[in-house]
C-alpha cells in the first residue's frame, strides 16, 4: 500500500467554483462585462472543475466526481451558448438560457438532498445554489427583476464554496481544524 499523501481535488473545484461564481453575479449586478466570466467560465470554473471532479472518481468520492464534473460542464456549456450568440451561430435567446438552466436547476436540487448526509457548509452551498438558480430561471422566463436578488444569493455562494475550500487548506496545513464545517444533517445510517 501506498503512503503517499494526494491532494484533494475538491481544493481545485471549489475554487474554480467560487470564483466563476462570483465573477458572474458581478456581471448580473452590472458591474462588469461579460469577457472576464467567458474566460473563467471555459477554464477555471469548466476546465479545472471538470479535471477536479475526474480526479474525485479516482478517490471514490462519488459526489465530488459527479458535481464538479456537471458544474465543469455547466461552465463550459454556458461558456460556449455565450460565443455562439456573440458570433450570430445558433443564437439562444433568453428562454433558451433559462430551459438550460432549469436542467441545471434540476440537477443541484438532487445534489443539495444528497449535502444533507456531508456537512452543513456542503448543505448551505447547495441551499444557496439551489435558490440562485430557481430566481435566475424566474429572470429568464419574464421576470428579470429576480436577477440582482439571483446575484446576491449566489455571491453568498461563491463565498461559501471557499470556505469549505479554505477550510480543507486551512486545516490540512494547520494539522488541526481550525475552521469547521459542521455535522450533517442528516447520519449515514
Amino acid at each position: 500500500m501506498s503512503t503517499t499523501k494526494l491532494g484533494n481535488p475538491a481544493v481545485v473545484g471549489l475554487a474554480g467554483f467560487g470564483l466563476t461564481t462570483l465573477l458572474l453575479q458581478f456581471h448580473n449586478l452590472g458591474w462588469c462585462g461579460l469577457g472576464p466570466i467567458v474566460s473563467m467560465g471555459l477554464i477555471f470554473g469548466g476546465l479545472a472543475q471538470l479535471i477536479a471532479g475526474f480526479m474525485e472518481q479516482k478517490t471514490g468520492n462519488n459526489f465530488g466526481f459527479a458535481a464538479f464534473s456537471t458544474y465543469g460542464a455547466f461552465w463550459i456549456g454556458l461558456g460556449i451558448i455565450w460565443l455562439l450568440n456573440n458570433f450570430g451561430v445558433y443564437v439562444s435567446s433568453t428562454t433558451d438560457v433559462g430551459f438550460y438552466l432549469v436542467g441545471f436547476t434540476l440537477l443541484t436540487i438532487i445534489f443539495f438532498i444528497g449535502s444533507l448526509f456531508i456537512h452543513r457548509a456542503m448543505t448551505f452551498t447547495f441551499a444557496t445554489l439551489t435558490i440562485g438558480f430557481i430566481l435566475l430561471d424566474v429572470a429568464h422566463f419574464g421576470f428579470p427583476e429576480a436577477t440582482p436578488v439571483a446575484a446576491i444569493v449566489l455571491i453568498i455562494c461563491a463565498f461559501s464554496a471557499w470556505y469549505m475550500m479554505a477550510a480543507i487548506v486551512i486545516n490540512d496545513v494547520a494539522g488541526r481544524e481550525i475552521l469547521k464545517t459542521g455535522k450533517p444533517w442528516i447520519q449515514k445510517s
